[in-house]
């Protein structure tokens, strides 16, 4: 990391406490010695999960989004909570969103999908062997899942309707698994 270009803290107040995510203004000490203020969001961090059944398909979800006011076709994520660690919230959240469970889990990759204006982290997995359990999705949640091709998927992400960060970027990551161009990472028995 370039200690010049770093920004050092000098105060901060966190300004709204909200159900899922607070807000923070500080003032920072820019290189070049000057105060400016900061404003982020201070959020726990998610995870987020690639659901691969053995012919290859992939489960995603359609969701409504309410700060865009319409339905985005998605890979399954959620909130984490204090203390738990990415996986734990990664196999809770397929459960709990889809109905599924996984036999098998690998990482696939970390995100910072908002770095110029929160700390969010998204831990992404890969997931196969899955097989259905009882869904239990949260009060006031709301999905429709769908089993779809990895071609499906890059279509609506070139054509321009696959526009959520997360899953844009695990289904160009699981493109170049699919396609030998990366080698698959290790996958762990649950």
């Amino acid at each position: 990391m370039s200690k010049r270009l770093v920004e050092i803290p000098v105060s901060g107040e966190i300004v709204h406490r909200g159900l899922f995510f607070d807000v923070r203004r500080d003032q920072a000490r820019l290189p070049d010695g000057k105060v400016a203020g900061r404003e982020f969001v201070m959020h726990p961090g998610a995870a987020a999960i690639v659901p691969l059944f053995d012919d290859g398909r992939v489960l995603v979800e359609r969701q409504f989004r309410y700060p865009l006011q319409q339905v985005f076709v998605e890979i399954p994520a959620g909130k984490r909570d204090r203390g738990e660690a990415p996986l734990t919230t990664a196999k809770r959240e397929l459960r709990e969103e889809t109905g599924y469970r996984a036999a098998e889990w690998a990482p696939l990759t970390s995100i910072h999908p908002a770095i110029g204006m929160a700390d969010e982290r998204i831990d992404i997995f890969l997931a196969r062997g899955l097989e259905r359990v009882e869904q239990t999705l949260d009060d006031g949640e709301f999905v429709e899942l769908e089993i779809v091709t990895l071609g499906w998927l890059m279509d609506e992400a070139m054509a321009g309707r696959l526009t959520d960060v997360k899953t844009q970027i695990a289904v160009h990551w699981l493109e170049r698994l699919v396609e030998g161009r990366r080698p698959w990472p290790v996958f762990e028995r649950d």
